[in-house]
C-alpha cells in the first residue's frame, strides 16, 4: 500500500482579489466557492485520495508566521484532519516549502508519497479529481516526479503550460518534453493548436526522497541552506520553526525553476497526468465568476443585493445592501471599507490598485475593518480626532496580552459573556451591561473565563490610537514584546 502525505502551500497572498483578499487575510482563508474555505477544501480534496492501495499518513501545511492562527483556526474545523504547521519565517518561494515538507516528512525514517497542491485553487468535479490523482499516486510510487496538467480551454497567458510527448502508460501518464513560460497570447494560440499542451497547475506528486536528491542535485545551494533551518528548527504543536536566520538566507525559488524545468533529459523522469475536473486557480475576480453559481441572467451574487437590468456580473456585498441598475460584465465588490468597481474583462488589472495601495502606505493594502486575532477579532465601527470605537469579540477561554498604552485611555462595556479585567495590581468580573475605565499607562489585560464568545465595545480615547501603541509584557501566543 502506498502511504501518501498532502502538503499543503499557503504562502500566497491573493493581491488581484483585492478588497476582499489582503494581506493579512488573503484568499486562501476566504470562502469564495462552496461553503468552506478554499485551504480547507485543498485540504479535504487530497485527503480524499484513500482507497484500497493508497492511505493517508500526517497532513503538513507550509504557511508563514503571520498566518499561523488563521490556518489553525481553520485545521481545527477539519476535526477529522491531522496536520502539522510548518512556519516560513520570510517567504522564499514554493521549492524552500516544499524542501521543509520532505524533511518533515522524512523526520521518522519513513518516505512518503508527497501529494502536493495550491491552497487557492478550486475544482468542481471532486470525483475526476481524486481519480487523476490516485493514478498520478501509482505512476510516482517508482519515484519518478509527476505532475498535473489541465486541458487547456483556451489561450490563456496567466498560465505556464506542460508540453507532453507520447503515448499514454498504464496510469494515464504522459512523458513530459519541457516546461513553458507564461506565453503571450500568439504563443498559446500555438500551443493549443498544437494539442500537446496542458496548463501547469501547480500540483505534482512525488516522493520525498526523490525530491530531496533533486532539490540537492540541481540547487545545492537552497538544499544547504534549507537543511541548515531545518537543523535549527524549534517545536510548538502543532507548528514547527525553522531557524530564521537561516531560513532568510535561502534564496527564493519556484519548485518548477529550480527543479521541475531541469529534469526532461535527466535522471529525473517526469510525467503529467491530465486533470480534467474544473480546475480554476481563482487568479482574478473574473475566475470567481467563472466557477459562481450564476443566475438566468449570468449574474452570480453574494450577500445583500437587488439587481435591475443586470448581467453578466458579479456583486460580493459583505456588509451592506448593494444595488445594480442597468449594468453588464462588471465585477462589484463591497466591503465595510473599500468597494471594487472593475470591468470583468479588465479584473487582473486589480493589482495596479495595489500598486497605489503602497506608494500611498494605505492600511486597506493589508488589513480590513475587522481585524482577526488568535484570540478573536476587532472591529473598528467609528473613529475620528481623538477617539476610536471597536467592536471586540474574544472566544471562550481566551486571553489577550498583558499591555499599556502611552498615547490612549480605553472604556470596556461588556455586551455579553463574562470578562476577566486585569487592571494594575486589581482582577475584576465583569458580565453584561456592566464596564470599567482603563486609565492611559495601566498595565491591563482583558480575558474570557467563560465558555462563551465574550462581546464587548471599546472605546479609546488620547493623542495617537495606532495599534503600534501597545507595549507587551506577557503574550500566549508568542508574539514580540515592544
Amino acid at each position: 500500500m502506498q502511504q501518501i502525505s498532502p502538503v499543503i502551500l499557503c504562502g500566497g497572498s491573493g493581491t488581484r482579489l483585492w478588497p476582499l483578499s489582503r494581506a493579512s487575510y488573503p484568499k486562501q482563508f476566504l470562502v469564495l466557492a462552496g461553503n468552506t474555505s478554499l485551504f480547507q477544501q485543498a485540504i479535504e480534496r487530497v485527503n480524499s485520495l484513500v482507497c484500497a492501495d493508497i492511505s493517508v499518513g500526517e497532513t503538513l501545511v507550509v504557511t508563514n508566521e503571520e498566518h499561523r492562527f488563521l490556518a489553525l483556526d481553520q485545521l481545527r474545523e477539519l476535526k477529522h484532519i491531522t496536520a502539522t504547521v510548518l512556519l516560513e519565517p520570510v517567504g522564499r518561494n514554493t521549492a524552500p516549502a516544499l524542501t521543509l515538507a520532505s524533511l518533515q516528512a522524512t523526520a521518522t525514517g519513513q518516505d512518503p508519497i508527497l501529494v502536493v497542491t495550491p491552497a487557492d485553487q478550486t475544482v468542481t468535479d471532486g470525483p475526476a479529481f481524486t481519480a487523476a490523482l490516485q493514478r498520478s499516486v501509482r505512476a510516482a510510487a517508482s519515484g519518478d516526479i509527476v505532475v498535473l496538467g489541465v486541458p487547456p480551454t483556451g489561450p490563456k497567458t496567466g498560465f505556464g503550460y506542460i508540453q507532453r510527448t507520447g503515448s499514454a502508460g498504464s496510469n494515464g501518464e504522459y512523458s513530459v518534453a519541457q516546461f513553458a513560460e507564461k506565453p503571450d497570447l500568439q504563443t498559446a494560440i500555438s500551443y493549443l493548436a498544437s494539442g500537446d499542451y496542458a496548463w501547469n497547475s501547480g500540483m505534482f506528486v512525488v516522493k520525498a526522497s526523490t525530491w530531496l536528491k533533486a532539490i540537492a542535485q540541481f540547487r545545492p545551494d537552497i538544499a544547504k541552506a534549507t537543511d541548515s533551518a531545518w537543523a535549527g528548527k524549534s517545536s510548538d504543536a502543532p507548528f514547527v520553526r525553522p531557524d530564521v536566520a537561516f531560513f532568510a538566507s535561502i534564496p527564493s525559488e519556484s519548485v518548477d525553476h529550480a527543479v521541475m524545468e531541469q529534469c526532461p533529459g535527466s535522471q529525473y523522469a517526469v510525467h503529467m497526468v491530465p486533470l480534467a475536473a474544473g480546475w480554476n486557480d481563482l487568479g482574478a475576480w473574473d475566475a470567481v465568476w467563472q466557477v459562481g453559481q450564476q443566475d438566468a441572467n449570468g449574474n452570480v451574487t453574494s450577500g445583500d443585493t437587488l439587481m435591475e437590468d443586470t448581467s453578466n456580473t458579479l456583486i460580493h456585498a459583505s456588509s451592506r445592501l448593494v444595488g445594480t441598475v442597468g449594468v453588464n460584465d462588471l465585477i462589484i465588490v463591497e466591503t465595510a471599507d473599500a468597494v471594487l468597481v472593475a470591468d470583468r474583462s479588465q479584473s487582473q488589472c486589480v493589482k495596479k490598485l495595489m500598486n497605489q495601495l503602497t506608494q500611498q502606505n494605505r492600511e486597506e493594502l493589508t488589513l480590513h475593518r475587522k481585524v482577526h486575532r488568535p484570540w478573536g477579532w476587532y472591529d473598528s465601527i467609528d473613529e475620528d480626532h481623538r477617539f476610536k470605537v471597536k467592536r471586540i469579540q474574544v472566544k471562550a477561554k481566551a486571553t489577550l496580552s498583558l499591555q499599556m498604552h502611552h498615547h490612549r485611555a480605553e472604556h470596556w462595556i461588556v455586551v455579553s459573556g463574562t470578562a476577566e479585567v486585569t487592571c494594575g495590581s486589581k482582577v475584576t468580573l465583569l458580565t453584561e451591561n456592566q464596564s470599567i475605565y482603563i486609565p492611559l499607562g495601566e498595565t491591563h489585560r482583558l480575558a474570557n473565563p467563560g465558555v462563551i464568545p465574550l462581546e464587548i465595545i471599546e472605546v479609546q480615547s488620547g493623542s495617537y490610537l495606532g495599534e503600534d501603541d501597545i507595549v507587551r509584557f506577557e503574550d500566549t501566543y508568542g508574539r514580540a514584546k515592544k
